[in-house]
């Protein structure tokens, strides 16, 4: 206390050397925090990128099969459907990601009267992953949903001729 009765307070010097000591820690926090943040994002987004996968589907039919049509998974229990060219030989090839390639799946539907040779090719990361060349001729009057139906790959969530 002073001679005038008023508390003293702690020398400057005593709470610079203070501060700058929790400045310097608290420093050192924020920059060990910031790395784990950072090294936690890349590992992160690693394994993210690394449990998807690019999915080709590749149809093709080789003969005059008007009507054709390709049905393919896109997520799961999803699927999209798309008439294939009528011209012989041209193909069709639609792109998904999905975390599992053995969800991959396709189908190729011939209608009656025709037959044809049927190309299916599903690749994965820029590899074949299934690939099924058949001829596929549908019976006529067939109430088989599978009739004239070339599958390949995983079997579709709601098979469609």
């Amino acid at each position: 206390m002073s001679a005038a009765g008023n508390w003293m307070h702690a020398p400057i010097s005593r709470r610079v050397i203070c501060a700058v000591m929790s400045v310097t820690r608290h420093t050192r926090t924020a920059v060990a925090a910031a790395a784990v943040i950072a090294v936690s994002a890349q590992l992160t987004s690693a394994v993210a990128r690394a449990d998807l996968h690019n999915i080709t589907y590749i149809a093709r039919v080789d003969g005059l099969a008007p009507g054709s049509v390709a049905t393919f998974i896109t997520a799961d229990n999803q699927t999209n459907m798309a008439q294939l060219g009528t011209l012989p030989g041209n193909s069709f090839q639609a792109d998904a990601v999905l975390p599992d390639p053995h969800h991959a799946g396709m189908q190729v539907a011939v209608k009656w009267p025709y037959s044809a040779n049927v190309h299916c090719e599903i690749d994965v990361d820029d590899k074949v992953f299934v690939q099924v060349d058949q001829v596929v001729h549908p019976a006529p009057g067939s109430t088989d949903p599978m009739n004239g139906v070339l599958p390949c790959g995983a079997p579709l969530p709601n098979p469609t001729p």
